[in-house]
């Protein structure tokens, strides 16, 4: 009985200053998104591209998609802009952990199973500008494929900042009934290629 109530108090304790940790990082990267309206634009555009797909006539598809010019552009110049602002955050605040869970304060105990959300944001900003821009000369259908992957996938890297690996994978899944690997595989290759060199930077240090 004894040992039953100390697992339930170490558990009740472990819950708490998890719940910490990631409110204290929710209001860290909210503060830097309070200057955007990016979810609002980004709702706009995978609820616009869904919209676009379903229409039956390619002519229609097309006329939709280029509706929605001015807010790709709105959205690849916002997040660009936060990861500029995010630069202002020291390297330990801005950590963030690969494991599937939650470890808080990973990063002034073990940062080897850390990496630097700052260089994510950038990652991210860049591959939206590429897409945004067409470097590839892709056709309209294919470059909102794409657009749309690379907003799944930094919404996805804010979810897992936030909270966690798994709790990202699983809201990517809930929100828009696609797995994570489904999505890197959908990004432009210079998106994917980038994002998988940062997941593979080893971290020997504490900021």
């Amino acid at each position: 009985m004894n040992i039953a109530l100390t697992l339930l108090m170490i558990a009740v304790a472990w819950r708490v200053v998890c719940l910490r940790y990631q409110r204290a990082r929710i209001a860290l990267l909210g503060r830097h998104l309070a200057n955007f309206q990016l979810e609002r634009h980004m709702e706009t555009l995978t609820q616009g591209y869904t919209r676009a797909i379903h229409e039956e006539a390619e002519t229609r598809q097309i006329q939709v998609l280029e509706t929605f010019a001015q807010t790709e552009r709105t959205v690849a110049t916002q997040i660009r802009s936060l990861a500029d602002s995010m630069q202002k955050e020291s390297e330990q605040a801005a950590s963030m952990g690969t494991l599937p869970f939650c470890l808080p304060y990973a990063e002034l105990f073990l940062p080897s199973v850390t990496r630097d959300f700052r260089k994510l944001l950038h990652i991210h900003a860049a591959g939206l500008g590429h897409v945004v821009d067409n470097e590839a000369g892709w056709d309209m259908k294919t470059r909102a494929y794409h657009l749309s992957a690379e907003l799944y996938l930094f919404q996805h890297s804010c979810h897992w900042f936030c909270k966690s690996r798994s709790v990202a994978d699983a809201r990517l899944a809930l929100r828009h009934q696609v797995k994570h690997q489904k999505v890197l595989e959908s990004v432009s290759a210079a998106t994917r290629s980038a994002y998988l060199r940062w997941q593979q930077e080893a971290r020997s240090s504490a900021p």
